[in-house]
């Protein structure tokens, strides 16, 4: 371990408050004073540079994937088809009808982020969301532009010049180029991308397209490049949820004063003088990174995001004092409190990190470390089985659907017409829905009511108890159908009738019981 002589000079001191600090918070409507967080290298920075390559490219690149669908389907992989009412989504396509597939995504989406929330805080927040991916995105833009924290804060306190003309207009005119892209990557999933391409740079796209292009562009501007932390901090409403998911074994991001405090610069003064120091030097390293501009050893934070930039930079300052990592960690409740009652002597005494250390520096065995088997306690195990349960269901539900479908609609004036011959007749309107993108010729069948037959509007096969019928691909095709009961007949209402619609190829079926009215007992 290096001598306390040393810390001055291995670690420098940033000379900064935290904007957002419990105790130095201002009121809600307080002007709001710009972070300017400092590069983090490390683990965590990794990999969420990782993440947000990930997103970025899903989000971006996606609408431009192809799938071969067949000549009567579109090939864009993934596609919300507003005009035909149809979303697809590679081999999926879901119909209106069929929306309960959309709502229990949403649903399996909302205890997934339960399911993360109960195991490892707010991972979502820190990692994959949007305005911190986003955000993450212009922090690059501007790094590259005005330099890191330092030369940032130089140029925002400087005067207007030629110079700083030049790197604000830089910086906000990429900021807007990528609104522009967000804004036109999203409407290319409500149409054919390529074709819409063309259209918005001929300016031959709907309104709409660039109304939307604008409103996006404006907001990703306006929440990614201007707004940040205060998106997070006062428009979010996860953060004041977020507090009901968690519980003693949640992991978290934590600053351990158990073995920090007391912090001081001057370690060797302090052991002079018999004054317990702890290993946190003072620096300000995690003040410096944190996007949020907390500081993380003020305690848990409705501002915390946990993105972990602190834990990096406080290794960094460990690992050149020759410390143990993990001075700031995730961490459960459970162990801190243990850790802090090793520390404080069950709380009977102030914070004193010799006793949770040996006589040769090291931490002592009954200090407590994170534990991987922590994350499969029974809370998160049940929440991945509803979650589980739940998409199995919806892959079943997917799997075993039928893409033939009959709907058929009793006329209800004249609900019946009795024929000069005396026999009855009754209409029905018939919807025949092919939901594959291929032609079919779909059997439509009458059960039932032996003595009746059956008729379709504006064909000229006449009457019969079965019809072939051409319905087109991914269509609803639509008849009328007239069926008569001859005179004398009318015992067999009685008696079940039913229309089946059956594709011979596929075998595929789907069986409507129907009504049949007679005078003097319509319904």
């Amino acid at each position: 371990m290096l001598q306390p002589p040393m810390i001055k000079a291995l670690v420098e001191r940033l000379d900064l408050e935290p904007v957002n600090a419990a105790r130095v918070r201002k009121p809600l409507y307080q002007k709001r004073r710009k972070i300017f967080p400092k590069r983090a290298e490390g683990r965590f920075r990794r990999f969420k540079w990782l993440v947000m390559l990930l997103t970025l490219g899903i989000y971006y690149l996606t609408p431009s994937i192809r799938w071969d669908r067949g000549a009567h389907a579109p090939d864009q992989a993934v596609l919300v088809d507003l005009a035909a009412r149809r979303f697809y989504f590679f081999f999926v396509e879901i119909w209106p009808q069929e929306f309960f597939f959309v709502a229990g995504l949403l649903v399996m989406a909302g205890l997934g982020l339960f399911l993360v929330t109960s195991a490892v805080g707010r991972a979502w927040c820190g990692y994959a969301c949007a305005q911190t991916v986003w955000v993450d995105l212009f922090l690059v833009v501007e790094r590259f532009i005005e330099g890191d924290r330092n030369a940032r804060m130089r140029l925002d306190a400087s005067l207007w010049t030629v110079e700083k003309i030049r790197k604000r207009v830089a910086k906000h005119a990429i900021w807007l180029a990528i609104g522009l892209a967000t804004g036109g990557a999203w409407i290319f999933y409500f149409a054919d991308a390529p074709s819409l391409l063309r259209s918005l740079l001929t300016l031959d796209a709907p309104p709409v397209a660039y109304t939307t292009i604008a409103v996006l562009t404006a907001t990703t501007y306006v929440f990614g490049g201007l707004m940040r932390e205060q998106v997070c901090t006062y428009m979010c409403p996860w953060p004041r949820i977020q507090a009901t998911m968690l519980d003693e074994n949640s992991l978290v991001v934590t600053y351990n004063d158990w073995r920090g405090e007391p912090r001081s610069r001057h370690a060797k003064k302090a052991a002079a003088a018999g004054e317990t120091v702890g290993d946190c030097v003072d620096c300000n390293a995690c003040v410096a990174v944190c996007p949020m501009g907390i500081d993380i050893r003020d305690g848990q934070q409705l501002e915390c995001i946990t993105c972990a930039l602190c834990i990096d930079a406080c290794d960094g300052v460990m690992d050149k004092l020759g410390r143990e990592r993990g001075l700031i960690s995730y961490a459960t409740l459970s162990d801190y409190s243990a850790n802090m009652a090793l520390a404080t002597n069950n709380g009977a005494a102030a914070i004193d990190p010799r006793r949770v250390r040996g006589p040769n520096g090291a931490l002592v065995d009954k200090v407590r470390h994170f534990d991987w088997r922590i994350i499969f306690r029974t809370r998160v195990i049940l929440y991945f089985a509803v979650w589980a349960l739940m998409g199995l269901g919806l892959v079943f539900a997917l799997a075993s659907r039928d893409r033939l479908e009959l709907n058929v609609l009793h006329d209800r004036n004249p609900q019946y017409v009795v024929e000069s011959d005396g026999s009855v007749r009754n209409g029905y309107m018939v919807k025949l829905l092919n939901m594959i993108p291929e032609p079919r010729t779909i059997r439509l069948t009458m059960e039932g009511m032996p003595a009746a037959t059956m008729r379709v509007a504006g064909r000229a096969a006449g009457s019969g108890r079965s019809f072939a019928i051409a319905v087109g691909p991914d269509k609803v095709t639509s008849l009328k159908l007239f069926v008569t009961l001859p005179m004398g007949k009318t015992a067999e209402v009685a008696k079940a009738f039913a229309l089946v619609a059956e594709d011979p190829l596929s075998h595929e079926r789907d069986v409507y019981h129907a009504n049949f009215n007679l005078p003097g007992a319509a319904q």
